[in-house]
């Protein structure tokens, strides 16, 4: 009687404890692109078990571009993708009650050989620029707004040619274009080359009057889910916030998640570090929503609509205000 007794007991007390689980370990289904710096963070979180000390559940969804991300959050086949705020306020003028919480802060740059006569961006004019992305890439347009304000138009006074970031730094590698303006990791491996940035586009946007670095990249999920799950978005968030400090504190863990970052040397992992570390968000989120509207009424001059759609000003509630004193 005594033994049946105990074992009723520990079933009990393991039932109870499953019970603890299930409640506990929320599921958030994140849909990020295979080569993006979240799976460096989340290959921290998992070696930490900072998922596990959340509560949290992460199903991860491996795609191949940005623009998968966004399909699979309209989709509802996700809970959160990493995008920017200037599609977030887009489809929030268009309807959709997406929302944004800052990621990273780190942007792109202007990258010339070491041995390149070109010092400044003025001095762009009459050479041969490689942009990623897009004619409506938002690195590309502040950079041409930055420099309209100086008289300068660059797209008429240079030669520009469109392409994806792996291309355009082989091409710089081949001599075959004088200037890149790349992403950061992309101008952090050509650092390690013998490139030398002129310019990033964190410079551009203080000339253009933000306060600070600001966040462009940032968590994107449906307002509606976020108010639903709020507690269990707080502890997603903190959980990255660890891992961001792990790797801002840590150089060993960077030795750690080499193989992911696809760094061929060690040179260029720590070029990656450094200029990671640099776009950890530090500013609150008031901040960061002030300079995003600055921001966004110049790219929405240049860009007009087809970039930003028919919103002439930043969309309220596109910033997503969670945790007390953001």
């Amino acid at each position: 009687m005594k033994r049946l007794l105990c074992m009723l007991i520990a079933a009990a007390a393991f039932a109870a404890a499953q019970t603890n689980v299930c409640r506990g370990a929320e599921t958030i289904r994140v849909a990020v692109q295979k080569t993006g710096t979240f799976a460096w963070e989340l290959a921290v979180i998992r070696a930490h078990g900072l998922d596990r000390q959340a509560d949290i559940s992460l199903q991860v969804q491996e795609l191949a571009s940005p623009e998968a991300g966004k399909i699979a959050l309209r989709a509802g086949q996700a809970d959160i993708i990493i995008s920017d705020w200037l599609w977030v306020s887009r489809e929030r003028a268009l309807g959709a009650k997406l929302t944004f919480y800052p990621y990273s802060s780190a942007l792109g740059g202007v990258m010339v050989p070491n041995s390149s006569p070109i010092k400044t961006l003025a001095d762009l004019k009459g050479h041969k620029l490689a942009i990623a992305g897009g004619p409506l890439d938002k690195n590309w347009l502040l950079m041409q707004a930055s420099l309209q304000r100086d008289g300068i138009d660059l797209k008429s006074e240079s030669t520009v040619v469109y392409g994806a970031p792996p291309l355009l730094t082989a091409a710089m590698l081949n001599g075959d274009a004088d200037a890149t303006l790349n992403y950061w990791n992309f101008c952090a491996a050509l650092e390690e080359k013998g490139f030398r940035r002129i310019a990033t586009t964190q410079d551009l946007v203080t000339k253009l009057g933000a306060e600070g670095p600001i966040a462009m990249l940032g968590y994107v999920f449906d307002e509606g889910w976020g108010s639903t799950n709020r507690d269990a978005l707080t502890r997603f968030i903190e959980m990255t916030r660890k891992a961001k400090e792990i790797l801002a504190n840590s150089d060993t863990e960077w030795n750690s998640i080499s193989g992911l970052t696809g760094a061929p040397d060690a040179p260029t992992l720590r070029a990656y570090r450094e200029r990671y570390r640099e776009g950890i968000p530090r500013r609150s989120i008031d901040d960061e929503e002030k300079d995003a509207r600055v921001l966004y009424r110049v790219l929405a001059t240049i860009g007009g609509r087809e970039l930003v759609g028919p919103g002439p000003e930043l969309a309220p509630g596109t910033f997503y205000h969670l945790i007390p004193g953001d």
